[in-house]
């Protein structure tokens, strides 16, 4: 049975790790993956994209993500729980898993190929556990707003130490620009349409 494009069933997901259906973690949760938590937005100071950095909430590990300003936005404003007129694209997404029904039981962050980042949004629906691929930052977002705990597959940390993006520095003047650039902007400015 051929699954829609983006969602597949727990069964066609590559074995990262199995289900435990009884408790609702893996089996090799703690062998494969760490858990991580988001500890914040930085700018890159050389290509002033944003960066979130996820840190592992059992030791200081952790990994910097490069991700668009809307992305960046969609984190950084549920970060803050900050509260638009409407709702925005990850908000209705979570008012869709609410009505359905649907839980979002972990992201997972899984590959890291030629410096881009994958990711997974692992769903139940009753019994069925489906998986349906992502951007991190758009799994992420989700996580934040449905308390889903966000896992990194080890090989994609062990991945991003052997990189030339290690080099990046992390500083308060980063912390800085990136609150400055949140103070300025306006909900006007992500489309013409009115929200």
């Amino acid at each position: 049975m051929g699954a829609s494009a983006g969602i597949l069933p727990a069964d066609a997901v590559p074995q990262t790790a199995s289900l435990d259906r009884d408790t609702g973690g893996t089996l090799l949760e703690e062998i494969m993956f760490k858990q991580m938590k988001v500890t914040g937005l930085v700018m890159d100071p050389h290509s002033n994209t944003p960066i979130l950095v996820l840190k592992d909430i059992a030791d200081d590990t952790t990994l910097p993500i490069w991700i668009g300003l809307l992305e960046a936005t969609a984190i950084a404003t549920e970060l803050e729980k900050i509260q638009f007129p409407r709702p925005m694209t990850h908000d209705l997404i979570r008012t869709l898993f609410d009505r359905l029904e649907v839980k979002v039981e972990r992201i997972e962050v899984c590959d890291l190929k030629n410096n881009t980042y994958y990711a997974l949004i692992h769903i139940r629906n009753g019994e069925q556990v489906s998986s349906i691929d992502s951007r991190p930052s758009d799994a992420i977002a989700i996580a934040l707003r449905t308390n889903a705990p966000i896992f990194v597959k080890e090989e994609v940390i062990s991945k991003y130490l052997k990189s030339d993006d290690l080099k990046l520095p992390f500083d308060e003047k980063n912390k800085e620009q990136w609150a400055d650039m949140l103070d300025r902007l306006d909900p006007s400015d992500f489309s013409k349409y009115k929200m």
